[in-house]
């Protein structure tokens, strides 16, 4: 069966033993490989191949309810609405009418035990002096506010019968020791009173020993608490609801030639539908008619409205702000950018954040331990002399004063609300995780191009030549630009387009290819291009050292030439976002340091770096280099590497914490634990505090939870000299502790996300020169190695031990991967550099396990050869062990070794490979053969072929993608400045091909040095 995610609806929860008893139950179920049970939302997402049905019965087992979360979807309703319903607050009502009810018939009772006892107030003739009267009166009112509240009792004894008892068996339990002992003193008084005592005999009975009020007062109390805390909790889930609340009910769409209203879940792929001024964008879309401006708040948090035409993409949940448009549906339903939002901000708080683990393992024991604590205070005072009523009273009070429910909302609340504060800003976090790791990063790496930079080329600077004006050099050059679709053209036909310029009518316009572009006006030949191509036209003289103080900027200068006239050059450059520098001093105020990685030269990078303020450059480096810079860095503290979330995918993986910025409308990226819908740098350090902000207020929480039950639950036993609490008083105090929690993490609804001024400095961590891998190769005698070894390591005992040891050794700067095993003691490792013993040895014992050294080698003979067998359908480690035993029982296999990760199997063969007897056995296995891979043999050639025409990044990008794209090239690195491009084949190409592919991209073929 295949794996797969499913939510579920969970009722009968009532506090944090609950949750820890759901998720013990459901975790126990065959093919559940993880479960999250979420107390604030009553929610559960399990993860694994177990049906539906093994689940419910599980939890229904335990005593519980649960029902899938999409069964309303499959009924009709939109998963959307189903989510809506499932945050419903359908417990307020219910609890308002339940302590209407109780206070009613409460203070007919406290009358009696307070108003008639202590005060003296009068109560009818027939009863006053009666005590029995009065204690009989007390019994009843006692039984309906108990009877009113009997949900407490029902859930309570349930949970207790089931062998998982929660905060309502601990209600339960209070309310009806104290009413049974005070039936028990009333039939004592009724006795006494047959037996000719008189009313002065039995007074200090019916004023010492009856609780009648105590086993009303506790249920009643309680929901005055959980009222209080089922408000609090349903503000807690106000930003999930008001994003709901945006979602478009119905569309304007074109069908059979006509307009028709349809409900917006029947929208389809490619409907054409119709939006007018003030009203809001239903589906995802692309505009074909209309201009406007569309108010994105919803999505980005950005109020001011942004300008839209035909082309243009729009938005579910946006909104349409002055003109009619009409557009195509692109992304409808589950699929459009509003609704991957609403989901990602649910799947966060359904998950749990590494800090809650330990309230959910003291909860997970809580109660049974105050049950045995209630029990022992009853001996200990029963054997110390206390009368038996005392004793109860002390037992009563510690059952009635512990409260599970603030530890098991200590950190859900903060949770879901500060996913709420992010989204409404446009940061979404995609686990709890996510939301608790980034304010523990210490390093944060950035790309440059479009994260630090615009990533798109713009005029910087615009410098005629002598006798020549600015608007004539730029009218000029605009006029040759037109017509080029080079990135620095479009710079200059941008930048003319905001100056009203005008083009001029050219003549015989040419692209000369690795050169420039001509063109004629007049008779006048116009030139344009690099400084090296102009040169040959005309001297350059008079400009180059302008010229040569704007490329050591980062600038790259565009000359012009016309008739042999220098006319001047115009600069233009990626230039950095207007919030770049503020950001990077916002981190660094917060401690963090701050490294820009870019793949540009060092000049370019050390001037960008300069304006932006970073504490580190790390210049050329390769796409593929960037995940191995993220893992020398986490040697020194946790990594944030923030990029684009597509070409810095891997990097983004690697880091502790990857940061996608300017999502946009894709915000599923894969890679990334936070989404930033915006381009803004700032968001990062918005996330980075809103992260820290969050966690301080789960500290407080999780501070308060323990230390009311550590301090109140003594004084309810007594161990306080002088202290002796009433019953009452402790369900008060229950009763408001969840409350305080879920009230503090409110707080977090008035905390700024982009104010800077209360960041607190962390003392920062210090970083080495740092060289991208390339260039440290380069300067090493050391080559690069890749050794795969086994290691072996005692103390292993589950698949969490084989994580942790994985995550020890993987932090390490030479280690490239490890994969540990817990059933064998042995963990495998790739790693890019010698092995360093000491350092491993000391990264396994920081992690409580025994380092015992490298596995001796098992390497095949002369005789033997290695090769991949594929096969499909391994889901785990037993599936693993299933193709190892399977494989190895061929006679020409000597040794097999299994990734279900991977889908792959290492094998040691001592013949040719029987491929239809590999079929048969996995088949036998119920596995799926797909094939064998033998491995080349190894032999790596470098070429270097000279290249005429590039000037900047982009041509070098070009160049390298149409060289990589040849059969036999693995990497080529491309380098504007030298003119050259280094490959690295795998097998022999043909210069012929070299050439058409670098000519094709319009550059000149010079030759290649082999």
């Amino acid at each position: 069966m295949s794996e797969n995610k499913c939510q579920y609806m969970v009722t009968g929860m009532t506090c944090a033993s609950c949750q820890a008893h759901v998720e013990k139950a459901v975790s126990k179920v065959p093919g559940v490989k993880g479960v999250t049970v979420s107390l604030l939302t009553n929610s559960m997402s399990v993860e694994g191949s177990a049906s539906a049905s093994d689940v419910i019965r599980a939890v229904e087992n335990a005593g519980y309810g649960a029902s899938p979360m999409n069964a309303s979807s499959d009924a009709g309703m939109s998963k959307l609405e189903a989510e809506k319903k499932a945050l419903e607050d359908h417990e307020t009502p219910k609890l308002k009418r339940r302590l209407v009810i109780s206070i009613l018939f409460l203070a007919v009772l406290m009358y009696f035990t307070m108003g008639h006892n202590m005060l003296g107030l009068p109560v009818p003739y027939f009863l006053d002096h009666n005590h029995l009267g009065i204690a009989l009166t007390e019994m009843l009112l006692a039984l309906i506010v108990m009877a009113v509240n009997r949900a407490f009792f029902t859930s309570g004894f349930k949970s207790l019968s089931h062998g998982a008892p929660n905060m309502d068996t601990l209600v339960a339990l209070g309310s009806s020791v104290s009413f049974v002992w005070s039936l028990y003193v009333f039939y004592k008084m009724t006795w006494m009173i047959t037996e000719g005592a008189s009313n002065m005999d039995i007074m200090p009975l019916y004023h010492d020993q009856l609780y009648f009020e105590s086993a009303a007062m506790i249920p009643a109390l309680i929901t005055v608490g959980k009222l209080l805390e089922s408000l609090s909790k349903g503000r807690t889930t106000d930003a999930l609801k008001s994003l709901m609340k945006m979602a478009p009910k119905t569309a304007l769409v074109e069908r059979d030639g006509r307009q028709e209203q349809i409900p917006v879940e029947e929208v389809t792929k490619g409907d054409i539908f119709i939006v007018k001024p003030g009203e809001s964008v239903p589906v995802d879309g692309e505009i074909l008619e209309g201009e406007t401006a569309v108010d994105e708040s919803a999505l980005t948090g950005e109020s001011v409205p942004v300008d839209k035409k035909p082309g243009d993409r729009i938005s579910a949940a946006t909104m349409n702000t002055n003109g009619y448009i009409r557009a195509r549906a692109l992304r409808v339903g589950e699929d459009t950018t509003f609704a991957q939002i609403i989901q990602m901000v649910s799947d966060a708080a359904a998950t749990k954040a590494p800090i809650a683990r330990i309230a959910d393992q003291v909860s997970a024991v809580f109660v049974p331990a105050v049950i045995l604590i209630a029990v022992l205070v009853f001996l200990v005072w029963t054997f110390l002399g206390a009368p038996v009523s005392t004793a109860l009273e002390y037992a009563i009070c510690v059952l009635v004063i512990s409260c599970p429910c603030a530890l098991g909302l200590a950190t859900p609340v903060a949770i879901m609300v500060g996913n709420g504060q992010g989204a409404k800003n446009g940061i979404l976090f995609k686990t709890s995780e996510a939301l608790e790791n980034a304010g523990k990063i210490r390093i944060a790496v950035m790309d440059k191009t479009g994260t630090i930079t615009e990533g798109k080329p713009q005029v910087t600077d615009l410098v005629p030549a002598e006798g020549v004006s600015e608007d004539e050099l730029l009218q000029k050059a605009y006029s040759l630009e037109m017509k080029s679709e080079h990135p620095l053209a479009l710079a200059v036909l941008q930048y003319g387009e905001k100056q009203g310029v005008k083009p001029l009518a050219l003549q015989d316009f040419r692209i000369l290819s690795g050169h420039g572009l001509t063109g004629s006006y007049e008779g006048k030949a116009l030139h344009g291009g690099s400084a090296s191509y102009i040169s040959t036209l005309t001297s350059i003289d008079p400009l180059k050292e302008k010229a040569d103080a704007a490329a050591e900027e980062g600038k790259t200068p565009l000359f012009f030439e016309e008739n042999g006239k220098l006319l001047g050059f115009i600069a233009v450059a990626d230039v950095i976002k207007k919030d770049s520098a503020q950001a990077v001093r916002e981190l660094q105020n917060m401690g963090i340091q701050v490294v820009m990685l870019t793949g540009d030269n060092e000049k370019t990078a050390a001037a960008i770096a300069k304006k932006a303020g970073v504490d580190r450059v790390i210049a050329g480096v390769l796409p593929d280099g960037k995940e191995a810079v993220i893992r020398e860095l986490q040697a020194y503290g946790r990594v944030a590497m923030v990029g684009d979330g597509i070409n810095d995918a891997p990097a983004l993986v690697k880091a502790d914490t990857g940061i996608a910025i300017g999502a946009g409308t894709d915000v599923a990226i894969d890679s990334a634990d936070i989404v930033l819908m915006n381009s803004r740098l700032t968001d990062v350090s918005a996330a980075v505090r809103l992260s820290r902000e969050t966690l301080k207020n789960i500290h407080e929480n999780l501070f308060w939870a323990f230390a009311y039950n550590v301090l109140l639950i003594p004084m309810a036993a007594g161990l306080y000299p002088g202290i002796r609490m009433n019953p009452m008083w402790g369900a008060a105090a229950m009763s408001l502790s969840s409350f305080t929690v879920c009230m503090n993490a409110l707080r977090l609804n008035f905390f700024h996300i982009h104010n800077s001024s209360h960041d607190k400095k962390k003392k920062s961590v210090e970083l080495p020169e740092l060289q991208a891998p390339s260039r440290r190769e380069e300067k090493t005698a050391e080559p690069a190695v890749k050794e795969e070894k086994e290691i072996l390591v005692d103390g292993m005992t589950c698949t969490n031990c084989e994580r942790h040891v994985s995550e020890a050794l993987t932090a390490l700067p030479f280690i490239t991967s490890a994969k540990a095993d817990f059933h064998t003691g042995k963990v495998k490792i790739t790693a890019s550099r010698p092995l360093d013993e000491n350092k491993m040895k000391e990264a396994i014992e920081e992690a409580d396990y025994i380092y015992k050294g490298i596995s001796p080698e098992t390497k095949p003979s002369l005789s033997e050869k290695e090769a991949v067998v594929l096969v499909g359908g391994m889901m785990c480690e037993n599936c693993e062990r299933h193709v190892k035993k399977a494989l190895e029982s061929l006679p020409f296999i000597k040794s097999a070794k299994a990734d279900h990760t991977t889908g792959q199997v290492q094998i040691i063969y001592s013949s040719q490979p029987d491929e239809a007897a590999m079929k048969d056995v996995l088949a036998k296995a119920d596995y799926e053969y797909k094939g064998i891979i033998f491995p080349k043999e190894e032999k790596e050639m470098k070429e270097t072929v000279k290249i005429e025409g590039m000037m900047c990044n982009h041509c070098e990008m070009t160049v390298k993608k149409a060289l990589e794209a040849l059969d036999g090239v693995e990497k080529a690195e491309v380098s504007h400045e030298k003119g050259t491009a280094v490959l690295t084949l795998d097998k022999a190409v043909a210069d012929g091909d070299i050439k058409k592919a670098i000519e094709d991209k319009e550059y000149t073929f010079v030759g290649i040095e082999k």
